[in-house]
């Protein structure tokens, strides 16, 4: 993870990285970037190995492995601190960055983010979430599913292609492996460190009662935000809001 494959939006003395979501990228963020201060914040988007421009990149696909790239990506662009923000599986990198160098974190933003815990599926879902690496159909389902069965199919089908085209497939299968069984939370039970917590209201598995159940139990510092009109990808749904809610938390710490 060099920085070269890095994407980066403003020059701000606040640093921030960005950690993107299980059928994202980097430039999953885009919708975001228009609406970033770059005079405040100094924004970074690196992305997972398996993915966009670290599509062919081996490795374990793990979680900690993850995090120690994010770290090794840190100390090229030169950010001895910072502060992370991380959407759905992003979440969960975050924290284990933060389990792994806590020093180095000033604050940290969760949207619709993966607990430290893992997400337990029922067989169904699981075999729904399973199929995605494979089967396109999948992915668009999963896509509907948890942003309520409200929106446009054109989009449904963006997101879908999105992931296609910048992450591969065997990556993708290992991540979710990943993601949904990783449990280190007994790592960070009781930090200190300040965690802003935004979830859409639509979003029927990573929502306001899930993030009390885990986050809330083990950060005494969180800040809950659930936002309006928005599911699990309130980055495409509701880029200024979510900017604005993040960047006002962000600017205290």
């Amino acid at each position: 993870m060099v920085s070269a494959e890095i994407h980066r939006v403003g020059s701000g003395e606040h640093p921030v990285i960005g950690l993107h979501g299980w059928f994202g990228s980097g430039q999953a963020w885009r919708p975001l970037w228009p609406h970033l201060d770059g005079a405040t914040f100094s924004y970074a988007f690196p992305e997972y190995r398996g993915y966009g421009a670290r599509r062919g990149v081996t490795g374990e696909y793990s979680i900690a492995e993850a995090a120690s790239d994010v770290l090794a990506a840190a100390d090229k662009l030169g950010f001895s601190s910072f502060s992370l923000v991380g959407h759905s599986m992003g979440g969960s990198v975050m924290q284990r960055v933060y389990a792994d160098a806590p020093e180095r974190v000033r604050s940290m933003v969760g949207i619709s983010p993966v607990p430290a815990s893992g997400v337990p599926f029922d067989e169904q879902t699981w075999q729904l979430f399973a199929g995605a690496a494979a089967d396109p159909g999948s992915r668009r389902a999963i896509v509907d599913f948890t942003t309520g069965n409200r929106l446009t199919g054109v989009w449904l089908d963006s997101v879908v292609a999105h992931s296609l085209e910048h992450s591969d497939q065997h990556a993708l299968d290992a991540y979710l492996r990943a993601w949904s069984s990783t449990d280190f939370h007994e790592e960070i039970d009781g930090s200190d460190v300040a965690v802003q917590v935004i979830v859409g209201e639509h979003d029927p598995a990573l929502g306001e009662d899930t993030m009390r159940a885990t986050f809330a139990e083990w950060y005494p510092r969180l800040e809950m935000e659930v936002m309006a009109n928005a599911g699990h990808y309130a980055i495409d749904e509701t880029p200024v809001a979510l900017a604005t809610c993040m960047e006002r938390f962000l600017g205290q710490r």
